[in-house]
């Protein structure tokens, strides 16, 4: 049944002094990450090394630092609160789109380099800043009372390009004249942007993408018309907005979109044809090298069809270069690269059922497959194109870390770069030359280095070593490291766990399971686990067993092990936890009847499933922002594992937490942001009136003003001691 599987960590320096970790540790300043910095990027050029970095007295206040790798030095760039004293006010649009990328901390918080790596971008309070290499200070670009999104430079530094009161806006930085590339946009009509599902759910944040050369800037329009308004509440501590918002739950209309080309010089525009088939998604846009061939990823509203088509500006034709199919559904990438020196693309597909890469001629056909076997490719990192060599990240070792390697255009060897076992996260200069490396392992906070191609460490950018003066030493004599291993599943899949236990296993411990359980994420890696992972640590120091495990249906396990769950959410997710817990129940020092449960959004409703569906194996439960029924989840998730609610309704009945509610038979906590426009908190209420009509007792804690990731400080603190709070009366009543 057991098959160990011991990760080599990283041996962590002795600790002066012994102290006990708190909840309120772990949210204060200095952070116990050390001080990493984050959003590292490599200068175009190679030259330099560009990060953020908070503060010692506020690791959310970010600030823009640089290190300059012919001198070794390394300086602060711009101070944020330099550049804008005093809290910022965010509209509501900018709001939500961090909200979609996962942006978190205030001040500086997002930049870009220049294609030419001699100027930098980035946005602050709405307005924008421009600092060009060699001069002083940053230039602001945009000083009015509009609030600004999705600020770009243009490929050659002409312009900065922008979304202003939702229209498509250019602007000549050396000549200050500014252009309405659009004006159409008002109401229902957007241009240039991204719709919610697209931002949400596909991962595109932009709406225009500009030719390589500037010639042309090619945009989508929006119309919002079509799509359901609903009318939701953000409910704050004093005060309750009524939010009108286009929100497109499953088996509903979507936008209606266009795609337009627009010559800068001559302000022409053409209309690309989508098809016939209007109800249809725009996954991707890319342009060609040669600035002519505007290339456009067409996905069917089943999402089992992904064509990647081309649209020639000169000819005003288009073809289709490839389609991917799938009977269940196609997953989206961001691997799509065009060779410059050859009439060559890189694709990636899992068409063998793992993520691997192609080599395709721009016609369309294909040269050669160069990765292969039953691993997954994560990510192109860069490509060399004089050494014919791709670098990019992949789970060939195993799944539970992120290694760099390479392999030639030819195909053939793959070579592995990073060394150290653990988690690597890259990103190359553009020219491949050289590597920031940002390292860590469960046991090990992140460390930065510098690197050449080969991997050749050039000098550390942070070792965060674990010192005397680390914030985290204090804490070390305490540490526990995980235990990773597997278990096969009554029908053979195999499964991997975490497993964190206390030192006396000499008793019988109370234990509590986290877990996550839905598609396109992993709970269990060989990775430093942020604010969660030394939440888990404060739980072994109380004396529980903490233990996760990646169900089928969760990533980088290649497409077969994903797709038992289509159309059956909430089914084998919930078994294989459930052979977690048999697995645990198997050790002599967990105690079978004081087994916990806790997740947050696809966590939250896979508690709830194993508390209504499997109650006999999970004592308590906390559940974070559960989606409860998903025809009130939006289409492009929901209908890509569900299929559509008005063909497969049996489906959503089934994978709704509803039929299953009179199973519970423990105490149950539900937490939920009460401005949440991603997991409607009617998810929750709809359940909270549904137990209370079958007089089902249960505990809730809502948070006034706090969307789907409940930030800030002060909250996460109330959060996590009532999360630990509700499982020491519930499985640990001596705490």
């Amino acid at each position: 049944m057991k098959k160990a599987l011991m990760i080599g960590a990283i041996m962590l320096s002795s600790a002066v002094s012994a102290n006990t970790l708190t909840i309120e540790r772990i949210f204060e300043s200095p952070s116990l990450d050390g001080n990493a910095p984050r959003d590292l990027k490599v200068s175009p050029d190679g030259q330099r090394v560009t990060f953020l970095k908070g503060k010692a007295s506020d690791y959310d206040q970010l600030d823009l630092w640089e290190y300059h790798v012919a001198s070794g030095k390394t300086q602060m760039l711009f101070d944020s609160q330099e550049l804008l004293p005093g809290d910022q006010a965010l509209s509501d649009e900018e709001k939500a789109r961090r909200e979609r990328m996962r942006l978190s901390g205030s001040g500086i918080v997002s930049y870009e380099w220049s294609a030419d790596g001699t100027a930098l971008l980035f946005p602050l309070g709405g307005d924008v800043y421009y600092h060009r290499l060699g001069e002083k200070g940053a230039r602001q670009l945009l000083d009015t009372d509009t609030f600004e999104t999705d600020i770009k430079l243009s490929p050659k530094g002409t312009y900065i390009s922008f979304i202003r009161d939702q229209n498509l806006f250019i602007k000549n930085i050396s000549t200050g004249e500014e252009r309405a590339i659009t004006k159409e946009g008002d109401g229902n009509i957007k241009m240039g942007m991204a719709e919610f599902v697209a931002q949400e759910e596909m991962g595109r944040m932009t709406g225009y993408w500009w030719a390589p050369d500037e010639s042309y800037i090619a945009f989508a329009k929006v119309d919002e018309s079509p799509v359901e308004v609903i009318t939701r509440s953000e409910i704050y501590a004093d005060d309750i907005k009524m939010i009108e918002q286009r929100y497109p739950k499953a088996g509903t209309a979507n936008v209606n979109i266009e795609l337009a080309i627009e010559n800068i010089k001559t302000k022409e525009r053409q209309w690309v044809d989508l098809g016939k088939e209007k109800d249809i998604y725009l996954a991707r846009g890319k342009w060609m090298p040669d600035s002519q061939t505007f290339t456009y990823q067409w996905q069917s509203r089943d999402q089992q069809k992904l064509e990647l088509r081309a649209y020639n500006v000169q000819s005003e034709s288009q073809k289709t270069l490839l389609t991917e199919t799938s009977d269940t559904w196609v997953n989206l990438h961001d691997d799509l690269h065009f060779l410059k020196q050859c009439n060559q693309f890189i694709w990636a597909s899992e068409k063998d059922g793992f993520k691997h890469l192609y080599l395709f001629g721009q016609d369309g056909k294909l040269a050669r497959q160069l990765t292969s076997g039953n691993w997954v490719v994560e990510k192109v990192r860069a490509i060399d194109e004089d050494k014919g060599v791709i670098y990019f990240t992949g789970r060939k070792d195993t799944p539970l870390e992120s290694h760099l390697y390479s392999v030639t255009l030819d195909g053939g060897e793959i070579t592995r770069i990073s060394e150290r076992e653990g988690f690597h996260e890259i990103n190359f200069a553009a020219d491949g030359s050289i590597y920031v490396d940002e390292f860590s392992t469960a046991n090990r906070p992140p460390q930065v280095s510098l690197h050449d191609a080969s991997g050749k460490q050039i000098t550390w950018l942070e070792e965060n070593k674990l010192d005397n003066d680390h914030p985290l030493t204090p804490y070390l004599d305490s540490w526990n490291k995980p235990e990773f291993g597997t278990i096969t599943t009554p029908d053979d899949a195999t499964l991997y766990y975490r497993l964190y236990k206390p030192e006396d296993t000499s008793t019988k411990r109370p234990a509590i399971v986290f877990l996550y359980g839905g598609p396109h994420a992993q709970v269990v890696t060989n990775k430093w686990g942020g604010n969660r992972g030394l939440l888990m640590q404060y739980w072994v120091d109380q004396g529980y067993v903490v233990f996760s495990i990646d169900n089928r249906g969760s990533n980088y396990r290649g497409k077969g092990f994903e797709d038992p769950i289509y159309k059956k959410m909430g089914t084998v997710e919930v078994d294989d936890q459930v052979e977690g817990v048999k697995f645990l129940r198997s050790l002599d020092y967990v105690d079978p009847q004081r087994i916990g449960v806790h997740g947050h959004s696809y966590g939250g409703y896979m508690t709830l499933m194993t508390m209504f569906k499997a109650g006999e194996y999970f004592k308590a439960g906390v559940s974070g922002a559960p989606v409860t029924d998903w025809r009130l989840y939006d289409t492009h998730y929901t209908e890509r594992y569900m299929g559509n609610p008005t063909k497969d309704d049996d489906a959503y009945t089934n994978s709704s937490v509803f039929p299953y509610a009179d199973g519970l038979k423990g105490p149950l906590l539900i937490y939920h942001g009460m401005a949440d426009d991603n997991v409607l908190f009617t998810h929750s209420t709809r359940l909270y009136k549904h137990l209370q009509d079958m007089a089902k007792p249960f505990e809730t804690m809502d948070y006034p003003g706090k969307k789907h990731s409940i930030r800030g400080k002060q909250t996460g603190t109330h959060l996590y001691k009532t999360i630990t709070n509700f499982f020491n009366r519930n499985l640990h009543p001596e705490k």
